[in-house]
């Protein structure tokens, strides 16, 4: 049996291929992913704000835009797309947080935290010195009661301290990061499980020799694919519903913009995934051997879907990343929850998805010919 299995293996040299090769693929797709990505920087705008703070605000992956502009702070957030806005009105600090992203807000406000005790450290030691140098000149007095030692006395150390006050663009501060990462995920469970079941049902009709039946009949290879994908997109698109109102009742998730475009995203994501799945499915020769395009096609548009910001990526990623649907997908569905952008903004994205499904459409008949005997 064991020498049966493994003849059969190595009869099969795409399986062998696809085992050995894929999971090497994937591990170098992360390495170069987080390796353009460690220079992730967050932009925090600022304006008449004391410059001894904005220098200890500073830091490796903070970046300081000095703003003289007179607009409000969600005007400028919203226009330029920065993580934060602080502001100063004598010692009152007002910080306006975008809060679409958790780990720029996290970092925003450690870094502030971070200012704030080198401030007082810095103040502690300059009031220290002061001190040793008024002690110095007191024992150099023949009268130690001199009353400059009263003065002395009184002067106490002081420490920078700053009153702030926190808005935030998006959400609040009970937000989560799996509230932001959980638009990106609707999207990826869509386009998934109807790529996988898309392409697996496809791949027994022409197993089990259905579709060779089909082809031999009158029945254009248009057709064909307009009726698979006719049958499968309604169950595409109930799966869609569930998959959204369930996130939303079960989850909690606040929606700023509107329902029905979450839907419509969601929607042609799994046209696409159907198209592509039934594409796929005519390279493969068993269900193995469909699961196991999973990591070179799938698994990829995770990482390109805006969990990883792609703006931080290499050059030669963020190419890349274009070649993805999930990348438009992703990105449209968490500009719409997150930050309640209308279907005009949305659209461009939108279009380009509906190319996505022409592209693997016209795919599919070409793969086809293959299979039509007559």
């Amino acid at each position: 049996m064991a020498k049966r299995v493994i003849t059969e293996m190595l009869r099969d040299r795409r399986t062998l291929a696809l085992m050995f090769l894929a999971p090497l693929v994937i591990l170098s797709l992360f390495y170069f992913l987080f390796q353009s990505n460690k220079q992730q920087t967050t932009s925090l705008a600022v304006r008449n704000v004391d410059d001894a703070l904005v220098q200890e605000l500073k830091g490796k992956h903070l970046k300081i835009h000095k703003v003289t502009a007179d607009k409000d702070a969600q005007t400028l957030i919203k226009k330029y797309n920065y993580a934060g806005f602080l502001t100063q009105n004598g010692n009152k600090l007002t910080l306006t947080l975008q809060n679409s992203d958790q780990s720029k807000t996290a970092r925003i406000k450690q870094s502030f935290q971070s200012a704030q005790i080198k401030l007082r450290a810095a103040e502690t030691k300059r009031q220290l010195k002061k001190q040793a140098i008024m002690i110095q000149r007191l024992q150099q007095q023949l009268n130690v009661n001199h009353p400059q030692s009263q003065t002395s006395s009184s002067n106490q150390t002081k420490s920078a301290q700053y009153q702030l006050k926190t808005n935030y663009l998006y959400g609040s501060s009970s937000s989560t990061f799996f509230e932001t990462l959980l638009p990106i995920m609707i999207g990826f469970v869509v386009f998934f499980f109807v790529f996988l079941i898309s392409g697996i049902s496809l791949l027994r009709e022409r197993t089990s020799g259905t579709l060779e039946r089909l082809l031999a009949t009158p029945v254009r290879r248009s057709e064909l694919i307009g009726g698979y994908l006719l049958g499968f997109g309604i169950f595409a698109l109930c799966q869609t519903v569930v998959i959204v109102l369930f996130s939303i009742f079960v989850f909690k998730v606040q929606i700023l913009g509107s329902l029905w475009n979450v839907l419509l995203v969601n929607i042609l994501l799994a046209f696409v995934a159907l198209a592509l799945g039934l594409f796929v499915s005519s390279f493969a020769s068993s269900e193995f051997q469909m699961v196991q395009f999973i990591p070179l096609i799938v698994i990829p548009q995770i990482f390109f879907s805006g969990i990883i910001p792609v703006a931080q990526m290499s050059a030669p990623l963020r190419m890349f990343a274009h070649l993805m649907p999930l990348y438009y997908g992703g990105q449209s569905l968490a500009n719409v929850v997150e930050k309640g952008v209308s279907f005009a903004q949305i659209a461009p994205n939108l279009g380009i998805l509906l190319i996505f499904v022409v592209i693997f459409l016209v795919l599919n008949q070409l793969a086809l010919r293959k299979y039509r005997q007559i």
